[in-house]
């Protein structure tokens, strides 16, 4: 089951960026959702990704890099007419649902755009 996010913007990019962030920091509470990698090698670069990853959930450098391995979904490209999508490892409750759909609230607010949120 996928999360999928359609943003009408500007500004994208950084909607992109900003959602990523949700990811990781969402990962110690939900760690069912993992991400697709949209931009290629990530919005962030990797070095700044696991320095946030390790900051945020107080692990080493090391342990960040290998829990940014585990974040990036595998099940490869299916973004279609959407941005971005979280990945479920496991069919959402309603609760975790609106968790996520706040963070993502949350972190695109300040910028802005517009955004559809779609779970199927």
């Amino acid at each position: 089951m996928k999360t999928y996010i359609k943003i009408y913007g500007p500004p994208i990019i950084e909607a992109l960026k900003a959602l990523e962030r949700v990811a990781i920091e969402i990962s110690k509470e939900l760690p069912e959702v993992c991400f697709y990698d949209t931009l290629g090698g990530t919005a962030l670069p990797q070095s700044d990704v696991t320095a946030f990853i390790s900051e945020r959930l107080g692990i080493s450098v090391d342990e960040a890099r290998m829990h940014y391995e585990k974040m990036i979904s595998k099940s490869g490209w299916t973004l279609g007419e959407h941005d971005f999508y979280f990945e479920w490892t496991v069919p959402p409750t309603f609760e975790q649902l609106k968790l996520l759909i706040s963070k993502i609230d949350e972190a695109l607010q300040p910028l802005g755009c517009k955004y559809t949120v779609t779970t199927k």
